[in-house]
């Protein structure tokens, strides 16, 4: 991302290069184009860096016989590290009276790793957790490819040097180099399909992509792309590769993966024809002066667009376009005065370049003050963590009471085999299955409550992003269709059967599976009829084991992060109402009437709508009776879902305790 040509040997069309990666991964964070894949541009850059370091040590090795290792690595300490520690220090400084005390305690932790190049490892584990926050308030999160990228370069300048040792010739060397990047892109390929987070964290998985940068500089294929004939048309083949996958690329497709393959090609392919220096090819038109100067700021555009846009759509959700071009004025001013003031000075700096002790130890004085300040914004952080604030963090952190019994009681995605976790009387008057997704985990609570205090028991099925309804849906983390939700809905099919409770309710995040106007998850959404005829064969089949049945009406979906949002305005001493959303915007009633309709029509089922515990007729409250209603942004804070106990009683059972579910 930031590696520079060595003197002398400056290439325009690189420059050019950078500027259409950084110009990719801003226009898609700030969402102001039509450019879906815009984040594969940080591919680009990791070709580039592949292709420029390589380039710099093999001529080293070439010169000299060796690679003074120290000198590389304080080189790169002056290029990356005042800038990026710069930018670092402002967003805690910033973040200081924008986040709540809680959020800045989080993400001081993003700080310490981001300050140490190791950012990457920590987002491996904080993606996968289930009750992570929401990655598009974490000021830090771009901070994964620079600490990708510094891994990389600790680890290829050893590694060429060992193997230019054993001389195994130019052809050689492109064939070890080249064994390299295929294992590297193989397993990357594989794990993107089983565990995506690592495939797009990992540096050694990602190392193939700076691989192919490098393969592309070496003697080989450069002398190979001076004599090709058509290396111009071989360069707008590549533009055309990296412009098809910014148009065609989206989040939804698994990356990096096979995809990842064009804009990594492109690149080298735009790198080797640059080597034929043609008029005709697309170096002309990335030589062009504004390519340059955006190229120029690229480093420092990357580091402040994040942090900008993270901290602007916090203080004003809904971000008009006006509005987010201010936000890129600003991103570039601040990128402009960093670039003169930090990182230039700082890397031409006659007196650090001459002894490479001096770059080094000011690696180290930069990395210990990234470290201390973030302790230090941890502590003040803790310190401003007032009761009220300690009241909301523990209303979100507190688990369901099946999570609490057992986290195992709500499987994972790749888990098949149904786990029944049971509470409430051992000899019950009657018995109650609760089936479905995380949206039916969070009724665990208080229908534990009504077991415990009415003599009944409480049988849980539970699986994540996966509804009762006995529809085929598209997992966006998986990549795929949910298969394994499938195979295990008609296991517990099976075991209800065995079981015969008197009454099964089903609740399911059903605005996540179903097309719908206010919760856009994916083009994968399936029709409400669709939708409506899984209901239907989910409630027939459940009728047939003779049980009653109940499905929940879904909960609304809040603007915002409740719990966050709460934080912030407590700490800056607003109403927490300011988080509260109007009904309209968070409740929708297109998949509650075809679900409703097809319950009414089955008989011995009950549809109950749970909408009135959260709204009244205009809005849906973030707090209640004192109580932080949702955790997120839709699932129910449990000391919240608790206190519904009586209520959900009344709306289930009717007044009648040991009476019959009601049906409509």
């Amino acid at each position: 991302m930031s590696m520079q040509a060595a003197p002398g040997t400056f290439r325009p069309d690189i420059e050019g290069l950078r500027a259409l990666a950084v110009s990719g991964v801003v226009a898609f964070h700030f969402g102001m184009t039509g450019l879906p894949g815009g984040f594969v541009g940080v591919d680009i850059f990791f070709v580039i860096s592949g292709y420029l370091i390589t380039r710099h040590l093999q001529q080293e090795i070439a010169r000299s016989g060796t690679v003074n290792l120290w000198r590389f690595y304080g080189r790169r300490a002056r290029r990356l590290l005042p800038a990026s520690l710069f930018v670092i220090l402002l967003t805690l400084l910033f973040g200081y009276f924008i986040l709540s005390p809680s959020e800045q305690q989080f993400y001081s932790k993003g700080s310490l790793f981001a300050s140490s190049y190791m950012i990457n490892l920590w987002l491996i584990r904080w993606t996968v957790d289930y009750f992570a926050s929401d990655a598009s308030n974490n000021p830090f999160i771009h901070y994964w490819s620079l600490s990708v990228e510094e891994q990389f370069y600790l680890v290829w300048p050893a590694l060429l040097l060992v193997l230019a040792r054993l001389r195994p010739g130019k052809r050689g060397l492109f064939l070890l180099l080249a064994g390299v990047a295929a294992v590297s892109f193989a397993v990357s390929w594989r794990v993107t399909a089983i565990a995506q987070p690592w495939a797009f964290y990992f540096s050694p998985l990602r190392a193939w992509e700076f691989a192919a940068g490098g393969l592309a500089s070496m003697a080989v294929p450069q002398e190979w792309a001076r004599r090709f004939r058509f290396s111009p048309a071989l360069g707008w083949l590549g533009l055309a590769l990296i412009a098809a996958a910014y148009l065609t690329v989206t989040e939804e497709i698994p990356f990096p993966g096979s995809i990842a393959l064009a804009p990594v090609l492109g690149t080298v392919m735009v790198l080797l024809s640059g080597a034929h220096e043609s008029r005709i090819g697309p170096r002309s038109v990335l030589a062009l002066q504004p390519f340059q100067e955006i190229g120029k700021l690229s480093y420092s555009l990357y580091l402040w667009h994040w942090p900008v846009i993270v901290y602007a759509g916090i203080l004003e959700p809904d971000l008009t376009i006006a509005q987010r071009l201010l936000c890129l004025a600003l991103t570039l001013v601040l990128s402009l005065l960093s670039y003169h003031f930090i990182e230039n000075p700082v890397r031409h700096s006659g007196w650090l370049a001459a002894k490479t002790s001096r770059s080094l130890g000011l690696a180290a004085l930069l990395t210990a003050t990234g470290a201390t300040v973030a302790y230090g914004s941890a502590a003040l952080a803790s310190f401003n963590l007032d009761s009220e604030q300690q009241q909301v963090l523990k209303s979100a952190e507190r688990k369901s009471a099946a999570r609490e019994f057992d986290s195992a009681c709500v499987l994972e995605r790749d888990e098949i085999a149904p786990k029944a976790c049971e509470f409430g009387a051992k000899n019950p008057k009657k018995t109650i299955v609760l089936f479905g997704d995380s949206h039916a985990d969070h009724w665990s609570t208080p229908l534990k409550r009504i077991a415990e205090n009415n003599g009944w028991r409480l049988v849980t099925y539970l699986k994540s992003s996966c509804p009762a309804a006995s529809v085929t849906t598209w997992n966006s983390v998986l990549a795929r269709n949910y298969s394994e939700c499938d195979q295990w809905r008609k296991l517990v099919f099976g075991e209800i059967a065995s079981l015969k409770p008197d009454v099964v309710i089903l609740s399911q995040y059903s605005s996540s599976y179903v097309k719908n106007d206010i919760n856009y998850i994916s083009s994968y959404q399936i029709d409400v009829g669709e939708w409506a005829k899984g209901i239907k064969r989910t409630v027939q089949t459940l009728k047939d084991t003779g049980s009653d049945v109940v499905v929940l009406r879904d909960g609304p979906l809040h603007k915002s992060y409740l719990d966050k949002c709460v934080a912030r305005a407590l700490w800056q001493d607003e109403s927490p109402s300011v988080c509260d959303t109007p009904r309209s915007e968070a409740v929708e009633e297109t998949i509650p009437a075809a679900e409703r309709k097809v319950v009414s029509e089955a008989g011995h089922a009950s549809y109950v709508d749970v909408i009135d515990l959260f709204c009244n007729k205009t809005t849906c409250p973030a707090v209640i009776d004192g109580k932080l209603t949702f955790r997120d942004r839709h699932h129910i804070a449990a000391p919240y879902a608790e206190s519904l106990a009586a209520r959900l009683r009344r709306a289930i059972f009717g007044e009648t305790v040991d009476g019959g579910v009601r049906t409509e």
